[in-house]
Parts: C-alpha cells; structure tokens; sequence
C-alpha cells in the first residue's frame, strides 16, 4: 500500500515475520532480519508500547529489520518509532479508520508497508 515496494528479499522476511507474529499473544510487535525474530513486543495495552519493547530487544539488530504487527496500527506514531530506528518494512492487517495516516508515515520515511486485510491477534 505504500509508494515504497519491497524486494523479494524484504518481501520473504516479512512473511517469516507475520508467521512469527502470529504465535505472539495481544498487541503482538515482531521484528524480523531475514528469518532470524531480532525482537519482540507483546502484551501492552497500547500498540505504540509494544513498538518501543521490540525496538529495545531488539537492540543494534533493528537496523534494516522488517516488522509485523498482528493487528492494525491505530496512529502513526508505532510507524515513526520503527522508522526513527531504521526499519526497513512493515505487514500489518490494516483496517484501521485512520488507514491513510498511517501509509503517510511509511511513505514519509520512504518504508514499505504491506496490509493483509487479515488480523492475527491472540488474547
């Protein structure tokens, strides 16, 4: 959905990463380098929490790391924290009212952002 298109590379890294999310419970943040989860955040009440916890699992592997969410990301601001730390990519279901907002800030930060139209959130 975003002007940016992922490589077959990034593209196969997102998809070990949605894979990798999907067994994570609630506001489920994953962050992928090829098929290697470099961190991990789950169980916040708010999504933008569990973008912060996976970027400080993540630690210096979060550059160039691809990242999945389980559910829509409701603001931009879990977008503009993946960016500031060099995210590269981003899959999440989508669907959220604020949808345009959100692709904005992966078009922004020149990230590529894919929608599955299918969330994978687990209590």
């Amino acid at each position: 959905v975003s002007e940016t298109r992922p490589d077959q590379a990034t593209m196969d890294s997102l998809m070990f990463a949605m894979r990798a999310c999907k067994r994570v419970k609630s506001n489920a943040i994953v962050l992928a380098q090829g098929s290697e989860v470099v961190g991990v955040g789950a169980g916040q009440m708010s999504r933008i929490e569990s973008v912060r916890i996976a970027l400080r699992k993540a630690g210096d592997r979060v550059q160039g790391s691809v990242l999945a969410s389980d559910a829509f990301f409701p603001f931009r601001d879990g977008i503009d924290a993946a960016a500031r730390h060099g995210v590269a990519a981003v899959i999440q279901p989508g669907g959220s009212v604020r949808d345009e907002e959100v692709k904005a800030a992966a078009n922004e930060h020149g990230m590529a952002m894919i929608f599955t139209g299918r969330r994978v959130f687990r209590h």
